[in-house]
């Protein structure tokens, strides 16, 4: 049987509480792996609060192996022309000519990185197919995108909803909203870095201390032709212009702010850019703006008995690098077949579990990353000496790569069992002897196990795994060295084989990943 006790009898298998991007793609993830699925959030509409800007090398490849990437492509070619219109403008007053390395990597510790110093040849960067040409999407426009696919998947998403509390027991979750009670099996909180979720459960949630007030906004300006483009460092600290109009940034070492829920004001940024800038400017109207910090704090495990974390609710760090939504989405894309296949009766012991081991690693990097940049960005004579060496090793071409690297997460890799260099690391986007490409065969967001050989072997390995496993055979012209591979849902490698040596394995990996076969 594919589903068992694990459906509650009335209400969502899973309430996933937060309606952004982590948890609509949460959502997604787990309509496409059979479960019933409500999204509760506290907001009427969309957030259009200015966030994040881009996404990076795993994002787009998890949107691109579920179909969604020419949309992105889309909503990047408005932006860039938004782009255009603003370096045109600033080309027109003087200012410099910007650079955009690959993936939108941006900078480091408001060092920006040089395109022209990146190595393209660097084999970290190979295999990634047209996921490699989409990377500036904002927030919002991506926020927009996944709420309409989650309808479209059968989603139901509650807006003006507030989760007020809940009780969770060895069957389910009560959830608790100002609208009502809702039983479910499961409740995954992807309801912020303040998340009521992680507070309510219980989890542990240690860090350090913000030290910096950052401000970003979108504001009509006079003034800003005085202004640098792009990152600007001084002797108070850090601010941005641009890339796209009207764009601000500033980010003052003074402390958090006394107040994070007070609005963000046009006489607050006026000041706090012309502390930084030292430069005459007036705000004469406020679009969109807000405050963070550098408070750095992750929780110890993602999930507490029927309680699950993803995205900022897990962790929290300075937004430096555009780490946060990234870190997010591949919390979600690791999550949503682990659970929808705990809800669904077929996963393999100790599945669910895997969520914490293969994530946690990874999201404490990236608190790490962000630390630094806080260290390397800090005004005091120490600091600044630090940031010398930082920029030398940044006009290298070693260096700038490895950088680029790390920003644009295309490092991630996952420790599981097996002896092939491809196994724990994002699959690479082979193409197909019938034109297609690997991401094309996960749409559906279940496990696949190409067989690039003809091996009825491999093929056989798949008996009973129906509706959990797709088998594609085919050749790869281009990697005549590979024989099979097992992918898991998330993209990621469970199982490789290659040419001419042993295809031995594949029915261990689907077991460990896709449960036992069904007689």
């Amino acid at each position: 049987m594919e589903d068992s006790t694990n459906h509650p009898t009335t209400g969502p298998d899973v309430v996933v509480a937060g309606g952004g991007p982590v948890g609509l793609t949460l959502a997604c993830e787990l309509a496409l792996g059979g479960t019933r699925v409500l999204v509760l959030e506290r907001l009427t509409e969309v957030d259009r609060t200015i966030k994040a800007g881009a996404i990076n090398s795993p994002s787009a490849e998890a949107f691109h192996r579920r179909g969604l990437l020419p949309a992105l492509a889309e909503v990047q070619k408005e932006v860039l022309g938004r782009f255009g219109s603003f370096v045109a403008r600033t080309h027109a007053a003087g200012a410099p000519a910007l650079k955009q390395p690959p993936r939108f990597a941006g900078h480091f510790a408001a060092l920006p990185l040089d395109a022209a110093l990146f190595d393209a040849s660097d084999p970290a960067f190979g295999d990634t197919g047209p996921a490699a040409d989409v990377g500036l999407v904002p927030q919002e426009s991506l926020e927009r995108l996944l709420a309409g696919r989650a309808v479209e998947l059968g989603v139901e998403i509650r807006r003006g909803v507030v989760l007020t509390g809940f009780d969770a027991d060895d069957s389910g979750v009560t959830v608790h909203t100002d609208a009502g009670p809702v039983r479910t099996g499961w409740l995954v909180g992807c309801d912020g870095g303040r998340s009521t979720v992680r507070k309510l459960a219980g989890f542990a949630f240690p860090g350090t201390a913000p030290e910096i007030t950052g401000r970003q906004a979108l504001v009509e300006l006079e003034g800003a032709e005085a202004l640098g483009v792009g990152w600007q460092t001084t002797d108070t600290g850090h601010y941005v212009h641009g890339p796209m109009p009207g764009r601000i940034l500033t980010v003052e070492f003074d402390g958090p702010p006394a107040d994070r829920e007070a609005p963000v004001t046009a006489a607050e940024l006026e000041a706090s850019l012309r502390r930084v800038a030292g430069v005459d400017v007036k705000v004469t109207a406020v679009r969109t703006a807000t405050r963070f910090t550098d408070n750095a704090r992750q929780a110890s495990t993602y999930r507490e008995g029927r309680v699950l974390l993803a995205g900022d609710a897990a962790h929290v760090h300075s937004p430096f690098g555009g780490q946060g939504l990234n870190l997010g989405i591949g919390d979600a894309m690791n999550l949503g077949w682990k659970l929808a296949a705990t809800v669904r009766g077929w996963a393999p012991e100790g599945l669910l579990d895997t969520y914490t081991a293969e994530r946690h690693p990874i999201g404490a990097w990236v608190l790490d990353w962000t630390r630094a940049q806080i260290a390397v960005m800090r005004p005091d004579p120490h600091a600044r000496a630090l940031r010398t060496v930082v920029a030398d090793l940044l006009g290298t071409v070693e260096g700038t790569t490895y950088f680029v690297e790390k920003i644009s997460g295309v490092w991630h890799h996952y420790d599981m069992p097996g002896g092939h260099p491809l196994v724990g690391r994002s699959a690479p986007d082979l193409v197909l002897d019938d034109g297609s490409r690997l991401g094309d065969h996960l749409h559906h967001g279940r496990a696949v196990l190409f067989d690039l050989a003809g091996h009825p072997a491999v093929r056989a390995a798949a008996d009973g795994y129906g509706g959990r496993v797709d088998v594609v055979t085919a050749r790869c012209p281009g990697r005549p060295d590979l024989a099979a591979l097992l992918v898991r849902p998330d993209g990621f490698t469970a199982w490789a084989a290659d040419a001419g040596g042993a295809a031995e394995g594949a029915a261990a990996a689907l077991r460990r990943w896709c449960g036992d076969p069904v007689s």
